[in-house]
């Protein structure tokens, strides 16, 4: 058992207590820090300054480190994309893990990848990473908020992906041919099952091996 518990920095208190959740479920100890009440209070975090940002960053991982903390899982994909985590851990001395690291990786595997993510500024995160990655890259994407706020009222998963055509829109990457489907935001593991059970075309859920690299 890890000694010491794990920082789980997320956009709202729903993707960080999965976040503690899912650490739960492999054995390992977490903290939630959510840094905003709610996905639009994330998403104006998201457009604040860079100096805002790593600012409000910074003061948590210092909370978290008070609190026992040496690494921490960030797990929300607009989130890594709008703060300089790289430069926090070297400035905290943290070991910082979040999905962009996986999907540097990931890239170079594909030749055409289609992903969705909460909005704009998550898509242009990831974006960047997978075409810094793989400059041959082919991507379509789209951004859901309003299925991120479903998620947040707890509907239930198949009527989320029934009433926001979540797997017409897999189907129409499918069919631009696309070679599979990344979860660019972690509240969306939430309906993975359900669209699924509704397309063939491969559904990516960086978790897990973020996860590994803790």
């Amino acid at each position: 058992m890890m000694k010491h518990p794990i920082a789980v920095l997320a956009g709202t208190p729903v993707d960080t207590q999965m976040g503690v959740d899912f650490l739960t479920g492999a054995g390992l100890p977490g903290i939630a820090f959510p840094l905003s009440a709610d996905p639009r209070e994330q998403t104006a975090f998201q457009i604040s300054s860079a100096a805002e940002k790593q600012a409000r960053a910074l003061a948590v991982l210092k909370q978290a480190m008070g609190q026992g903390c040496e690494k921490a899982f960030v797990y929300c994909n607009s989130l890594s994309a709008s703060v300089d985590f790289p430069c926090l851990a070297r400035e905290t001395g943290m070991k910082i893990v979040t999905p962009l690291d996986v999907y540097r990786d990931l890239a170079p595997r594909y030749e055409r990848l289609a992903f969705i993510a909460a909005n704009a500024q998550g898509l242009a995160g990831i974006e960047r990473v997978l075409l810094a990655a793989n400059p041959a890259l082919d991507t379509l994407s789209a951004a859901a908020l309003p299925a991120v706020l479903a998620i947040e009222r707890g509907e239930d998963p198949d009527l989320l992906v029934e009433h926001y055509h979540l797997a017409e829109l897999a189907d129409w990457f499918a069919a631009c041919g696309m070679e599979a489907l990344l979860l660019g935001c972690t509240h969306f593991p939430y309906f993975k099952d359900a669209l699924a059970r509704r397309t063939s075309l491969p559904l990516i859920d960086p978790a897990q091996e973020m996860l590994d690299r803790l």
